[in-house]
């Protein structure tokens, strides 16, 4: 009877471990779906080719549904295999598969058009797994996910016209440029989509194989209906017709590939070998796992446990894959490349993920994070420049800095021994001294700045991002010994105090003349001429975007004090109606005139700390935490941004933040989870403690490291990564 329960006991313990390494279970995919979180619910693999998912989206522009998806809409337009997450610009959508039943017509009109209507109860997402059911047509869709290759299920009712559309014409704000669907034989099609958009010029192959051969093929070229088995043009498209019976589920796999549809086969093959839909979903499912095992939490409670683990989903979704199973893919220059240096990634949103994003993966996810750098290399390689904003293998030039130079430098400084350095430091110095369509070295050199009259618009946000670029430019030339080199960008990094007005204590636009721009209203997003001299924001936001020079910053000030009380303002000014948010759009999650849904503001709350003043900074947190990342479709206070506004989540959920990513320290700030523990790449374990946590408790009056008491003010990487505990004492006073 003892050894009956000792192995009763034993299977349940064993059923609990189970339970509690699924990670999967914890994320919503739906979180971010609605409001401007911009994000997905399409199944996809950790930073894979495929994203394949529901569109809501007719053709055309419509910034609320920048991903394709959009809580509002319960109309489905049909299930494309490409997706960028959380950005504020729409694209992709590529390679759209709808299952229909009946002689549908040919066009995305809502209402009108071969689209569903669906309900949100019907909806099912988890990492890997979207379903759907499709009221107009009572057919059940399940999606899955390989890196390189979607594979649908569909549940068809009882119909001799039951179909799918597959739609070339279909994209996210974009527009076909050319197209071709090739029916290979009853059961195989492939094609291609190439279009232009936000991203110029971005192409993708498809192989799609069917379990059950079709019996009717209609085709669809740019407006003309037609019944042959190949149509090439600008828009294209094909309805494949099956007889069903109750119930019967079709299934269909879809290879993608940039070079040709070979490849796109290939890596079909490669991937999905065979038609068990359930083998494929449990092997993405345990992939899913690994990558979401890195990290184990006591949440404060299961909303927190929910945000917490899709925050580091979301944070592994972008950039996406690009090279085919034996290294092939079409670069940046538009040119055949077959790689060798691994696999190549797209969808860099720098200007976002600098911050946090490739942070995080430096810490936690190092040889991913070096792969993508790769990529950024290889396309130097390419095209002489390194990325900055560039998604589908095109730079967009959509936001402003150079900041690959950051994310390199910071890799290289935290030992990233396999990357070519002399390549890297090339790369990294050209971007900083070459122009190209946001940066006039010449002018800055001469005038310190960026002078608003003679320059591109957001003259002073370029200024500001440009100081921190030369700043890790010479933190990596003073690691390799060239020191003329050092002293260069470290001095040119000093350009911030230029635009520094010592009587109002912003920062300013000044001409060529070195006069400042007036009338001056630091309130105002663009200014009178429709012309905007920051990016995405005002001068109460960017003023405190230095995250180098930060003692020399707070003396700017006068004073700490002076400088507390100014910053104490930007989150207690009655913000009103801001001028130019009609125009601006994305400046939201405001506390004050801090906008957390906007990455300049990312790093404000922690510069307290640089004051003596960790009491606000963990006030502030607590606020970001409890009002801007819930547990619900609307529960992120604006785009996510390919994970920036993620990472951020769990930095500060540790209770530090990498304000000045290459200088090797976090700032502290507060804890918001009751343990963290960090399963290194280098197989030891970082194990953080909030002692005493709790709503009225959110302030830290003390921190051990390993036991013994250290500064409140920053913790090296090189101490994180020994591992250990770092543990934290919570109060109420402050």
């Amino acid at each position: 009877m003892r050894k009956l329960s000792n192995l009763v006991m034993l299977l349940i313990c064993c059923s609990i471990i189970s339970v509690a390494q699924n990670y999967t279970q914890y994320v919503d995919p739906f979180i971010g779906t609605a409001y401007v979180g911009h994000t997905y619910p399409a199944a996809t693999t950790p930073f894979g080719m495929v994203q394949v998912g529901p569109d809501n989206s007719i053709v055309g522009w419509d910034w609320e549904y920048c991903s394709g998806y959009n809580d509002k809409s319960t109309y489905i337009t049909g299930f494309s295999h490409t997706h960028l997450s959380g950005t504020g610009c729409a694209d992709m959508g590529d390679i759209s598969f709808m299952p229909v039943v009946g002689d549908v017509p040919f066009i995305q009109e809502k209402e009108k058009g071969y689209g569903s209507k669906f309900s949100h109860q019907s909806e099912k997402a988890a990492p890997g797994y979207y379903s759907v059911w499709l009221s107009d047509y009572h057919i059940k869709v399940e999606l899955t996910a390989t890196p390189r290759a979607g594979f649908h299920q569909y549940t068809f009712p009882k119909s001799n016209k039951s179909g799918i559309m597959i739609d070339m014409e279909h994209g996210l704000g974009d527009k076909t440029t050319e197209s071709f669907i090739k029916v290979l034989d009853n059961r195989t099609i492939a094609g291609f989509r190439r279009s232009t958009g936000f991203v110029n010029d971005h192409q993708y192959y498809f192989y799609a194989r069917f379990s059950k051969p079709f019996a009717k093929i209609t085709t669809y070229k740019d407006g003309i209906v037609g019944k042959g088995r190949d149509v090439e043009g600008k828009a294209t498209k094909v309805l494949v017709q099956f007889a069903t019976k109750s119930n019967e589920i079709i299934k269909v796999k879809v290879g993608l590939s940039t070079s040709n549809y070979a490849a796109a086969m290939k890596n079909l093959n490669q991937e999905i070998a065979d038609w068990n839909f359930a083998k494929v979903l449990k092997q993405t499912d345990a992939v899913w796992n690994r990558y979401l095992s890195h990290i184990d939490i006591d949440a404060v409670d299961e909303g927190q446990r929910t945000a917490f683990y899709t925050s580091l989903y979301h944070a592994l979704i972008m950039p996406n894959l690009v090279s085919d199973i034996d290294g092939g893919y079409v670069g940046w220059d538009h040119k055949y490349h077959q790689s060798k240096d691994g696999e190549m990634y797209t969808n860099f949103s720098l200007w976002d993920t600098y911050r946090a994003l490739h942070p995080f993966l430096n810490l936690m996810y190092p040889e991913m994070n070096s792969k993508l750098i790769k990529s950024m290399l290889e396309h130097y390689k390419q095209t002489h420049m390194l990325p900055t904003n560039e998604y589908g293998l095109c730079e967009t030039w959509c936001m402003i800095g150079n900041h690959a130079v950051d994310v390199i430098v910071d890799d290289y400084l935290k030992g990233d021994k396999t990357i070519d350095a002399d390549l890297a430091y090339e790369a990294v110095k050209h971007s900083q001294s070459s122009d190209h369509n946001k940066s006039d070295w010449e002018k800055y050199n001469k005038y310190g700045y960026f002078p608003y009259d003679i320059s591109y618009e957001e003259s002073v946000s370029r200024t500001m991002e440009a100081c921190y670029d030369d700043y890790c430019v010479a933190m990596m030339a003073k690691a390799l010994n060239k020191t003329d080199d050092y002293n260069s960008f470290m001095k040119r990094s000093e350009n911030y105090k230029n635009l520094f007005d010592p009587t109002t204590h912003f920062i300013r636009p000044r001409d060529s003349k070195g006069n400042w721009r007036e009338p001056f209203n630091p309130f105002a997003l663009i200014n009178k001429d429709n012309k905007r001299d920051y990016t995405e924001g005002n001068a109460w936001q960017w003023t405190w975007h230095v995250q180098h020079h930060s003692q020399d910053f707070i003396d700017m000030f006068g004073s700490k004090e002076a400088f507390v009380n100014k910053l104490d303002t930007l989150f207690f000014v009655d913000a009103g109606k801001l001028p130019g948010s009609d125009v601006i759009p994305d400046v939201t999650g405001l506390i004050g005139l801090y906008a957390h849904g906007n990455e300049p503001s990312h790093h404000v709350a922690y510069l307290f700390n640089y004051a003596g003043r960790l009491d606000k900074t963990a006030e502030i947190v607590r606020k970001i935490f409890d009002d801007f990342y819930l547990p619900k479709r609307d529960g992120l206070c604006g785009n996510d941004d390919c994970g920036q506004m993620s990472a951020w989540y769990m930095f500060s959920g540790m209770g530090f933040y990498p304000v000045n990513p290459v200088s090797g320290k976090y700032v502290f700030g507060a804890p918001q989870l009751n343990k963290i523990t960090l399963k290194l790449p280098n197989g030891k374990t970082f194990e953080i403690k909030a002692n005493n946590l709790s709503k009225d408790n959110k302030y830290v009056k003390s921190i051990q490291l390993n036991g013994a008491n250290i500064d409140m003010s920053t913790i090296d990487y090189k101490d994180i990564m020994k591992g250990g505990t770092l543990e934290y004492d919570m109060t109420n006073l402050h």
